[in-house]
């Protein structure tokens, strides 16, 4: 896959992380200032806590600033008052644009992740490609919950590592036989659609009694 749709990837993912985390900085009744560092790091956090694992310093983002500005022009238009209206004045368009916002930038950063992964490490195994790939996808998410002073949504919510755990083994394993880009849209796929259906038929890991 080209540079260039890795970018166009990475900076659809950012702006959906983004919208995730100002909206939580939205519901917690945080200043400008809290709702737009939230939507910075959510959106940047994963690709930091991932460069950081594959020996890559400074992390990407720092050396490239047009993750974290269209991060923080993200925010800063979901933090006007006409986007604040329109997402929290019901608290389904909340929950629906929350949920495809989060899947999105989960299944793209997932992938990403692994495409990444692929190419700073001379070693390919299985175990690091998911696994920096899981972390790129729920990193961000984690910080976000974390500082928001919330349970982290990877904990407590419909099957939303799983989702990113079973995406990175359907791009890993599909990545030689179908080729990158296509494995990266598979994967990216199988994210999306089972976080969707997690949240439709409310599936989710067994937790315990009472």
């Amino acid at each position: 896959m080209s540079a260039d749709i890795v970018l166009v990837l990475e900076l659809i993912g950012t702006v959906a992380f983004s919208v995730s985390g100002a909206i939580t900085g939205l519901k917690k009744k945080m200043d400008i200032l809290g709702v737009v560092i939230l939507g910075l790091t959510t959106a940047v956090g994963g690709g930091v806590i991932r460069d950081l694992i594959l020996g890559i310093t400074p992390p990407n983002t720092f050396r490239n600033p047009i993750y974290a500005t269209f991060a923080i022009v993200t925010a800063i238009i979901v933090f006007l008052p006409a986007m604040q209206n329109l997402i929290m004045k019901k608290k389904s368009i909340y929950n629906q644009v929350m949920l495809i916002m989060d899947s999105l930038g989960l299944g793209i950063f997932t992938v990403v992740g692994i495409q990444v992964a692929q190419s700073a490490s001379g070693e390919h195994g299985i175990f690091l490609l998911v696994f920096v790939g899981v972390v790129t996808g729920v990193g961000g998410g984690v910080l976000r919950d974390t500082m928001a002073g919330e349970h982290p949504y990877i904990f407590v919510k419909h099957f939303y590592a799983c989702a990113s755990l079973i995406g990175a083994l359907v791009c890993v394993f599909a990545w030689d036989i179908i080729g990158e880009a296509n494995a990266m849209l598979a994967g990216t796929a199988v994210v999306v659609i089972l976080r969707l259906l997690a949240a439709h038929f409310r599936w989710s890991l067994p937790k315990p009694r009472g």
